[in-house]
């Protein structure tokens, strides 16, 4: 499987089956992060982690506190594609695979900026 992302009319495809989505929270300056899967079903979630907590960021009661972030695994259907929309307040968006991160702005080749990036599975 690959990962398509589109934004501000350039498209992208990575080789990869799975990657860990990064982002810092506007107010409270948290990293947050999630781990995907890109399955034919769609983008499944895995798992997600916060590194701390507060203004519309707080883990559900399930989550466990391991290593210094609550982690759990959110029960959720694959979603057929995201939307990684940025106020620009904590900048950008980050996507990380095998110990690598990287802006969307460095993958797609210019200033995502406030442009909406569609992320979804690739056409087989």
């Amino acid at each position: 499987m690959s990962l398509c992302l589109a934004s501000a009319g350039v498209v992208k495809t990575l080789s990869i089956a799975a990657f860990t989505l990064v982002w810092t929270h506007s107010v409270e300056k948290i990293d947050w992060q999630e781990d995907w899967r890109i399955t034919q079903q769609g983008l499944e979630l895995v798992q997600a982690r916060v590194k701390g907590f507060g203004a519309g960021m707080e883990p559900p009661p399930e989550a466990r506190l391991v290593d210094g972030w609550f982690q759990w695994q959110p029960k959720r259907p694959p979603m057929p594609e995201l939307a990684l929309a940025n106020s620009g307040a904590a900048g950008e968006w980050r996507l990380c695979h095998d110990g690598n991160c990287r802006t969307l702005s460095d993958i797609l080749g210019h200033p995502v900026g406030v442009h909406v990036t569609i992320m979804r599975a690739c056409e087989p």
